[in-house]
């Protein structure tokens, strides 16, 4: 995004805390910090690339983005506009904008619905169309999904995985919307299928312009379609940045882990490269560490970890990071992430 493009999507501060209720009159003891103090943008046309471990919150994050869910705090300002607490009806219209793609595309889809209703049906709501009208646009539809619109009075089961995703897709523009929030789009398709629609969205883009919030767990998918990546961890954005400067040159930690775990074609460096392997399960929402959240798996955690909460820095090449390591200085304890010096460990002591 450049410096005179004002952003289509803005984030700041963004939180939503789902209340932890017990006892016999359903009395609030605590709060699951599903999304906590997130800052986030995504230019006109641009693909975000939103990652994480299952339970950081991505998912989360992107329905609250379109209101599906109400934030508890921060502000979300899409195409000019503050949303943050539209009430219903104006965010109703508002809403044409922005559009949901689900994981699964089986059950976002009514079983006894024809494709052609299911299509039809955001017209219904939002457009002064005529039957035939909407009938001609629900053809143009799946003929932009590469789908054949004879096949528009078929039911859902009568479909692929691949073919629904498509129809899916097809729903999600049917108002022409600016963003697209794509919740781990490919993940419950065979991979041979993953690609083509991977494609389909790459030439969707290029065509309307439309904006991408991707999410995803797989660094090496979200980097092939992104811009930028924002990388994501117990309710909160630890690293955003170019695709290339995250992938090639993390500056987290948690980043750093994320992307041994992804193969390499080549057997020989898949054999000497190392692994990092990330101990205990991700920490209760509901009771997230004190300081920096992921001190308690980090290998480089030293003491300002525990009880001091990083603040953001943006490095030279344009990577947004909260870490300790680049807020105090790597000098500090000799180590960083990416190939610098690392702290030795008692065994390199002995």
């Amino acid at each position: 995004m450049s410096a005179a493009q004002s952003p289509l999507l803005k984030v700041t501060g963004l939180q939503k805390l789902f209340p932890i209720k017990k006892g016999f009159l359903k009395r609030t003891v605590g709060h699951v910090r599903a999304v906590d103090g997130v800052d986030l943008t995504v230019a006109p046309g641009e693909t975000v690339g939103l990652v994480g471990e299952s339970g950081s919150g991505k998912s989360t994050l992107g329905r609250v983005l379109l209101r599906l869910l109400d934030p508890t705090a921060g502000s979300i300002t899409f195409d000019g506009a503050d949303i943050t607490k539209l009430p219903t009806r104006q965010m109703r219209d508002r809403r044409r904008g922005m559009q949901l793609v689900f994981q699964d595309p089986f059950s976002s889809f009514d079983p006894l619905a024809t494709i052609a209703d299911s299509l039809a049906e955001p017209m219904r709501n939002y457009l002064d169309l005529s039957k035939q009208e909407r009938e001609e646009k629900v053809c143009d539809l799946l003929r932009t999904v590469s789908l054949d619109p004879d096949h528009r009075n078929r039911y859902p089961r009568e479909f692929s995985g691949g073919q629904l995703q498509r129809i899916a897709i097809a729903r999600a523009l049917a108002l022409s919307p600016k963003l697209l929030v794509l919740d781990e789009p490919v993940s419950s398709l065979d991979v041979s299928i993953q690609a083509d629609i991977i494609n389909l969205l790459g030439d969707l883009q290029e065509e309307l312009g439309v904006a991408y919030l991707f999410i995803a767990h797989d660094l090496a998918l979200v980097r092939h379609v992104s811009d930028r990546i924002a990388v994501m961890y117990l309710g909160r954005i630890v690293e955003q940045g170019p695709a290339d400067e995250v992938y090639e040159r993390p500056k987290h930690p948690y980043t750093e882990a994320l992307l041994s775990a992804i193969p390499v074609p080549n057997p020989a460096r898949q054999r000497s490269r190392e692994r990092i392997v990330l101990e205990g399960d991700i920490p209760s929402p509901a009771a997230p560490p004190s300081g920096c959240r992921f001190h308690t798996r980090c290998r480089y955690a030293f003491a300002p970890c525990a009880t001091i909460d990083p603040e953001e820095l943006t490095t030279p090449d344009g990577t947004v990071v909260a870490c300790h390591l680049h807020t105090e200085g790597p000098e500090l304890r000799g180590l960083t992430v990416s190939g610098l010096p690392r702290a030795k460990s008692d065994s390199d002591q002995n």
